[in-house]
């Protein structure tokens, strides 16, 4: 067993030339090394793009058929008024069992029957005409986007009639909604801000899950066990480095989100360095204890994809609602950084600094960072072994 010398103790002004040396040492291989690079200002990007663009909640143009049983005026401008819609694509036929079979075969994912006494049962005072619509259970979400779709349309339609002649429509109670936050209710809004989660989580762990392992693979662990470096230093000259490597990264993300893919940011810019600052404590300190460990990249780098991305994406509620889960899960999520990081940043983007909210994930990210850290520390031995 081969020990490096104990640490004796120096004047702050040591600590700090040490400190800065180990920085600047790590700076430069973080320079020469296009892996880390490409990982913090590429990967970033092109995940972000693949989250705002592939991971999409709303549907438009849904394939609906339409039957018309009923060629009359009324039925006709109910038509138009689904032709007008923008989330569906309507087919047309006079034939229910054409239609039918068109749902079978999964050309269409639902279709709305005009019955033959459409326009006879509107023209009833106090009546309202039926309307059958049939969609494809095979999907719950996208029947349910068809249900939903095509009643808007219809009492869109029922307005629009009501108020050229000037009479109320039955019933007379409407429904007038109102989206807080998000008016546009657009689902990238809220998916964004927890894509941005996921890949910081990525990065954080990706990058320093290789540093450590990498100093063991390439023999140079032993000359920094051979020099007067404390295990604080060590440690600290692992974290800086990549913790501006993280925040840029973050920043990044942000300024493309909002520049780009057009998502309102609300918040503060300081808060969410603030923030930011503590997830990547928990991030960084994660892939520094897996580096530590394994002392292998591929099985660190491995590892922080299996304990760092599958959380993050899964559990932190960015894309499955937490409160569907089993009672089990739901406890678990509570002790996921990305759960409470997700839920940070889709307030600061949908509603600004709300501090309820945030100084609950903050507390929260805080703790888990001295947690990661800390037994990062404890594991770190200036021995070989």
């Amino acid at each position: 067993m081969i020990r490096g010398p104990k640490s004796d103790p120096r004047l702050p002004s040591g600590f700090v030339r040490r400190l800065a040396a180990l920085c600047r040492k790590e700076t430069l291989q973080i320079l020469r090394d296009p892996s880390s690079n490409i990982i913090a200002f590429l990967l970033p990007v092109v995940l972000l793009f693949i989250f705002g663009y592939g991971i999409n909640l709303d549907s438009y143009g849904l394939r609906v058929g339409l039957v018309m049983e009923d060629s009359s005026p009324e039925a006709r401008l109910f038509a138009a008024s689904l032709y007008g819609s923008p989330y569906l694509r309507i087919t047309t036929t006079q034939h229910r069992a054409e239609m039918e079979r068109a749902l079978t075969e999964g050309r269409v994912r639902g279709f709305v029957v005009i019955p033959q006494d459409f326009a006879e049962k509107l023209k009833r005072p106090g009546a309202t005409a039926p309307l059958l619509v049939v969609t494809d259970g095979a999907e719950p979400n996208t029947a349910s986007f068809v249900e939903n779709y095509v009643r808007s349309a219809w009492e869109g339609w029922l307005q629009q009639r009501a108020a050229d002649s000037g009479r109320p429509i039955n019933p007379a109670v409407t429904i007038e909604p109102r989206f807080w936050f998000n008016p546009s209710a657009e689902s990238r809004n809220y998916l964004i801000p927890g894509s941005i989660t996921v890949i910081m989580t990525v990065i954080g762990a990706m990058l320093t899950s290789l540093v450590v392992a990498r100093e063991w693979e390439r023999g140079t662990m032993e000359a920094l066990l051979a020099s007067p470096v404390t295990r604080a230093e060590l440690l600290l000259s692992k974290v800086l480095p990549y913790y501006a490597l993280g925040i840029i990264s973050l920043f990044l993300c942000v300024g493309v989100s909002v520049f780009l893919l057009h998502v309102p940011f609300r918040g503060s810019v300081v808060v969410l360095w603030m923030l930011g600052s503590l997830f990547l404590g928990s991030a960084l300190g994660l892939g520094l204890l897996l580096s530590t460990v394994t002392r292998n990249q591929f099985n660190a780098a491995q590892a922080a994809l299996n304990a760092a991305f599958l959380p993050a994406l899964i559990l932190s509620g960015f894309i499955y609602e937490i409160r569907s889960m089993p009672v089990v899960i739901r406890a678990i999520t509570y002790l996921v950084p990305a759960r409470y990081f997700v839920a940070a940043m889709q307030t600061l983007f949908q509603a600004g600094t709300v501090w309820s909210v945030l100084g609950h994930s903050m507390l929260f990210l805080a703790l888990a960072s001295v947690f990661f850290l800390g037994l990062t520390a404890l594991k770190t031995r200036r021995q070989l072994e």
